[in-house]
Formats: C-alpha cells, sequence, structure tokens
C-alpha cells in the first residue's frame, strides 16, 4: 500500500545479508535496535564487551572507524571497555591510533555519566571532579589519534563533545568543526554536534542552529542523510522552548516533510548500518510537529525499531515513541 501512495521512494531496498533478525517486538509493536541492526557490528560490541582486543581489531575490518561515528558509538557506549582500552594504547604500537579513538570516544561518554544530563547547578563538586578528569583523557587520547591519522574525522567530532563540557570556548570549538569539516564536509555526526553546541543552553543564540541547519543540508545531494540535521535542528528547537507546541505549525511541517522527502525517504538515500537511527530523528521531529502525510510512512518504514537518540531527550522516551507510533 505505501509504496503505490508515495512511489518509487517506497520501494524496498535488497536484502541486506548483515541485517540481524528483528528481535520478538513488545505489546506496542516496537523493539530496541540493537548494534546498528548489523551482525557484522554484534560481533564488535560482543568482542568489545568481552575486552578481546585481537576480536574488536577483527571486527573493525568491514568499517572505517575514522569516518563512521556510529560504529565507534556503538563500543564507545559499552561500560568497561575503558577498563581494558588503556593496555591496547600502551601496547599495540601498530593500532594505537584506533585503540586512542576508542579509549578517547569512551572517555568522553563515562565522563558524560558522571556528569549525568542534569543542571550544572544540580551536579556536585566530585561529579564535576570526576567528569573533566575523564574529559581530560579524552582530549589527549583523541588529539593524538588525530595527529597520527589526519584524515580522520570522527576524532574532531569527538572533540566537540569533550570541548563543550571542558568549556573551552568558541575559538577552540570553531577551529575543531573547521578540521572535522575539512575532511568531511557532509559528516551529519558533526552537523549534529554544532546544532547542539548553538542551542541557548551553550551560549548560541535562538534560530542560529536552524540556520546553520538549512546552509548546511542545502548544499548536500539528494537522498543524502545530512537531512536529519533539519530535524535535529527543530527537535533542540523544541527542547529548548517553553511551549511543546512550537513545531505545530505550517511551515515547520512542511519544512520538515520536504527535508524527508529529500533524504531518508529519497530513492538515492542508502540505508547503511544504523539507517533506523536517520528514521528516528525525523519520526519524532514530524510527529512532534504533528505532520500527517509523511509521519505514517516514517513509522511504517521503521516497522517498530526504536534508537534511544534522539528519544532519550524525553523522560519517557519509549512510551513516547509508541504513542506517536500509534497514532501515526
Amino acid at each position: 500500500m505505501f509504496e503505490k501512495l508515495f512511489g518509487r521512494g517506497g520501494e524496498r531496498q535488497a536484502a541486506d545479508p548483515y541485517a540481524l533478525p528483528a528481535p520478538r517486538r513488545t505489546k506496542n509493536g516496537m523493539y530496541t535496535l540493537r548494534a546498528l541492526g548489523d551482525s557484522r557490528v554484534l560481533a564488535l560490541v560482543e568482542a568489545a564487551g568481552a575486552g578481546d582486543w585481537a576480536g574488536v581489531k577483527a571486527a573493525l575490518a568491514p568499517f572505517d572507524l575514522g569516518r563512521d561515528d556510529q560504529v565507534l558509538g556503538e563500543v564507545a557506549d559499552l561500560d568497561g571497555v575503558q577498563g581494558w582500552i588503556g593496555r591496547a594504547v600502551e601496547e599495540d604500537k601498530e593500532h594505537r591510533a584506533t585503540a586512542l579513538l576508542i579509549s578517547g570516544a569512551r572517555h568522553v561518554n563515562w565522563g558524560w555519566e558522571a556528569r549525568t544530563s542534569a543542571r550544572a547547578v544540580d551536579v556536585s563538586q566530585a561529579q564535576w571532579r570526576v567528569f573533566h578528569e575523564r574529559l581530560q583523557i579524552a582530549e589527549e587520547h583523541l588529539l593524538e589519534a588525530a595527529e597520527l591519522q589526519p584524515g580522520w574525522v570522527t576524532p574532531w567530532r569527538r572533540l566537540l563533545t569533550s570541548g563543550r563540557g571542558m568549556s573551552l570556548g568558541p575559538a577552540v570549538n570553531e577551529t575543531r568543526l573547521d578540521a572535522a569539516l575539512r575532511r568531511d564536509p557532509l559528516n551529519l555526526d558533526t552537523h549534529i554536534q554544532w546544532v547542539s553546541q548553538l542551542q541557548p543552553r551553550w551560549g548560541g543564540k535562538p534560530g542560529e542552529a536552524l540556520a546553520f541547519a538549512r546552509e548546511a543540508f542545502a548544499g548536500a545531494p539528494d537522498g543524502h542523510r545530512l537531512g536529519c540535521v533539519i530535524a535535529m535542528a527543530h527537535i533542540e528547537e523544541w527542547v529548548e522552548s517553553d511551549s511543546k507546541n512550537c513545531l505545530d505549525t505550517p511551515g515547520t511541517q512542511e519544512e520538515l516533510r520536504n527535508a524527508a522527502r529529500r533524504s531518508i525517504l529519497h530513492s538515492a538515500y542508502e540505508r547503511r548500518p544504523g539507517w533506523q537511527e536517520d528514521f528516528n530523528m525525523f519520526a519524532m521531529a514530524l510527529a512532534l510537529s504533528h505532520e500527517g502525510i509523511v509521519t505514517p510512512r516514517v513509522f511504517h518504514e521503521l516497522g517498530g525499531a526504536y534508537t534511544p537518540w534522539p528519544w532519550k531527550y524525553v523522560a519517557q522516551p519509549e512510551k513516547m515513541y509508541a504513542r506517536f507510533r500509534r497514532t501515526a
């Protein structure tokens, strides 16, 4: 039915031989995506979880960790990696850059785990101390990784997050943004980080992030996932707003609809490992705007696949996803 309604963009791409089978769904018909929905990423996650450095290196063979921040993120999110990755940094000279990158990315996440998402005034002195200690290690490791592998973009993208946490200031963060964009001008993860950086809570001005997102996506080819930066700019706008209906305007609905059609719903869009996260970004933004034309299609294509990002911005993310999916 959706193929008939929506035309070419609704066509299914060839079956992915590495796609993980969807796990058993909840009563709401949803499931949490694991390991980007990819069997090769699952092997990587399992090796990293076991502290198996040789297994991690073998599992990384199909991927370019210097460019694929989603794959890097799967390892960086694993608790316990910080306990063994230091040995790899010190002992494996041949793969030192990769070990440094993983260690730096993990320490960024580990630092934010210590700080929590609480308001700054609610973070204790002990939490601040641990936060900065971990981010300092992250900074050292990421900068060395970038030096060893000058073409990598992922160290610079992660340095944007640590720089924000360390309050290093606009000059440093803008230099890091420029470094990332020189290496990959259309990198979605870099753009999303800068959209966050431009929010008023981090010293930005209202409207700056959306203007940045629009300019970035305007230069992207049809079918590029960079369209998700439009969705995230509107989600960030919603987070900052005192009105939970701030996205419910014809103009916002039209912009999100057009961005989805030119990116994730375009026939040229590539469903790479973790594509469901791209669709979740649009699903959340479209649903918050109460858009009623392409929202059903986005949820239909997801087939119940839920990713924590970007829903972690709300108090009960899975319940909100299920409610929006049900009413789409």
